[in-house]
């Protein structure tokens, strides 16, 4: 069961016959959306794939009763999540002899919830990882069976993250699901005091405030690439960011303030520090370097970018929206 791309390597790995003999019986993913700019509707890229190799694929628009009986009735030994988008019922967690699987891209109990990739590079982290849990009915709670780790360098994005994620459940997979089919599991339940909490991210989680100090504005930014993007504004026009660096040298400018331009990047006066915008983006361009982004970008004299309140990305308590 998954919707997005990023469960795809660990699909291609049970597929393939390295996580032992495990037959995939059917795939489950969300209902064909309207997608990108035309807004057409076409299959995911899980549907394409499985279609590709011959799976049954069921799209169902809620994981009700029907379905649970439709997989009681393949006689499925187990299931694997990743990335489905549907809240999966008690009695359908019970159907399979041996469980439901989530592969969760954190190192559980951290950053339980919908965006723990984009939180664990804005919040600094030097790694992240997969985690191979079994399925609960509280949210990302279950018990875990093993980890997979993957480092966070200073220039990384999400997007970077999350294409090293996505390779790092192919070998998680390879080592847990023989140890799920030969009923050998040694579980570790998750220490709930130690859990924090991250949401589904908005477009409003993507405004920038200057006064803070660069490093944690160079995180955040790198955190919210490509999805929901850091954008600062230039009076009526606002300029996504792609990539940021901090840098130590301070300025005696207004936090916001453009000190000027040069061959790596837009440099940023802020609140302790200064930041090297190095990937922009002005509204209906494409994201590019900081030298091409100038060549088409008037930057006015003595510019400030806007500085505006951020958001809390990632909370104690599990906030329900």
């Amino acid at each position: 069961m998954g919707s997005d791309p990023i469960a795809l390597p660990g699909l291609e790995s049970v597929v393939s016959g390295k996580c032992g003999n495990i037959e995939v019986v059917a795939v489950y993913t969300q209902p064909d959306r309207p997608r990108g700019r035309g807004k057409k509707v076409i299959p995911n890229e899980i549907k394409t794939w499985s279609l590709e190799h011959g799976f049954p694929v069921f799209q169902p628009e809620k994981m009700g009763k029907a379905e649970r009986l439709e997989i009681e009735a393949m006689q499925v030994d187990s299931i694997l999540v990743m990335a489905y988008g549907h809240m999966l019922s008690q009695k359908l967690i019970e159907t399979p002899r041996l469980g439901i699987w989530n592969l969760h891209t954190s190192l559980l109990p951290k950053y339980r919830g919908a965006s723990p990739i984009q939180c664990a590079v804005a919040s600094g982290d030097s790694e992240t990882g997969v985690s191979l849990m079994k399925l609960v009915r509280e949210m990302d709670a279950g018990p875990v069976l093993d980890v997979e780790r993957v480092r966070i360098g200073e220039e990384d994005t999400a997007l970077d993250i999350e294409e090293r994620l996505a390779e790092a459940c192919a070998p998680l997979l390879e080592r847990g699901l023989p140890a799920v089919h030969s009923e050998s599991v040694t579980l570790s339940e998750q220490d709930a005091s130690r859990a924090s909490f991250v949401r589904k991210l908005g477009k409003e989680d993507g405004e920038l405030d200057f006064d803070v100090p660069a490093n944690a504005l160079a995180r955040r930014i790198n955190g919210l690439y490509p999805w929901p993007a850091a954008r600062a504004c230039l009076g009526d026009v606002a300029i996504k960011v792609g990539l940021a660096v901090a840098e130590g040298a301070s300025f005696s400018k207004v936090p916001g303030s453009v000190i000027g331009i040069e061959g790596e990047g837009l440099r940023v006066a802020c609140g302790e520090g200064s930041v090297l915008l190095k990937k922009l983006q002005r509204p209906g361009g494409k994201m590019l370097d900081a030298a091409d982004f100038a060549r088409g970008f008037d930057l006015p004299e003595n510019a400030v970018f806007e500085s505006r309140a951020m958001s809390e990305l990632v909370t104690s308590e599990h906030v329900r929206s």
